[in-house]
């Protein structure tokens, strides 16, 4: 009978044990649009390889080249976690939370550039683009759609009235090369991916003058999908926020021009949801 009770015993540990092992090496999925980076594939293997010995568990990145794509794969249940606009994060609170935000220069935020061929002399606002061609990086972009079309607003404009021509090139780098190659005689662009681009590729952007910097927004945020455990939330989290206080992690965050990453609070993007009910109304 003992010898009985000790087998059942022993056969239900190694049962807990295996299905304990087996959640250990369920993947983490983490969603991202394209990153300005040259050697984007070298950092993002980087970036992996970091992340799975930090919570001792695969970690996959899953790259898309729309922030819809990401916001979908979020909803059915494709990736716990994802780096995504604070225009999506606002506009879909009910698939999503709020996990950390990017400090850029002292600040969990950062603005939208607008910007126009450095042969441009003469443009001082948006209002002198009327009738001009203008590039979009992404529909659901707050920096590179929302924060423009919100100005065409306060003017009674809209985008298809008042441009001769929008097109959308899925990254703000590319609304970058499409000013400076002149497909466009202006541009919505993420600010810190302007200034990165300056460090880095100075020829590039040096073809471009920036006519104006927005106000200050909520930085794109890390964000967790609504289904995932407490405690992978909590450790994701800890995680990115350390990131800065070990060697791997600082090297990382200097890849990215960061200073690291923080908790904050939803309403840094209130700006970012005053907009939207603007444009969406």
């Amino acid at each position: 009978m003992r010898s009985s009770i000790r087998l059942a015993l022993i056969l239900c540990c190694a049962f807990f044990c295996a299905a304990v092992s087996r959640a250990d090496q369920t993947p983490i999925r983490i969603g991202l649009t394209p990153v300005f980076l040259d050697d984007q594939t070298a950092f993002v293997n980087s970036w992996r390889n970091y992340l799975t010995s930090k919570l001792h568990r695969p970690v996959e990145f899953v790259q898309r080249a729309t922030y819809r794509e990401i916001t979908d794969l979020l909803r059915t249940g494709k990736l716990e976690f994802a780096w995504v606009c604070g225009y999506p994060y606002v506009r879909n609170k009910d698939a999503m939370t709020l996990l950390a935000v990017p400090v850029y220069r002292g600040k969990p935020t950062y603005r939208s550039y607008l910007i126009v061929p450095a042969t441009d002399h003469q443009t001082a606002s948006i209002a002198d683009l009327r009738g001009k061609v203008f590039a979009f990086s992404d529909r659901d972009s707050n920096s590179g759609y929302l924060v423009p079309v919100h100005e065409l607003l306060s003017l009674h404009q809209k985008p298809n009235g008042f441009f001769a021509k929008t097109f959308f090139t899925w990254s703000h780098r590319n609304v970058v090369q499409a000013v400076a190659d002149g497909l466009a005689q202006g541009g919505a662009v993420d600010g810190y991916i302007w200034d990165v681009l300056a460090q880095i590729h100075p020829a590039l952007t040096q073809q471009t003058r920036i006519v104006r910097a927005s106000s200050e927004h909520g930085f794109p945020p890390f964000v967790a999908a609504k289904t995932v455990a407490p405690e992978d939330f909590k450790m994701m989290r800890d995680t990115l926020i350390a990131m800065p206080a070990d060697e791997e992690g600082a090297r990382l965050i200097a890849q990215l021009r960061l200073d690291g990453f923080t908790a904050a609070d939803e309403q840094l993007f209130d700006s970012i949801a005053v907009m939207r009910a603007a444009a969406e109304d």
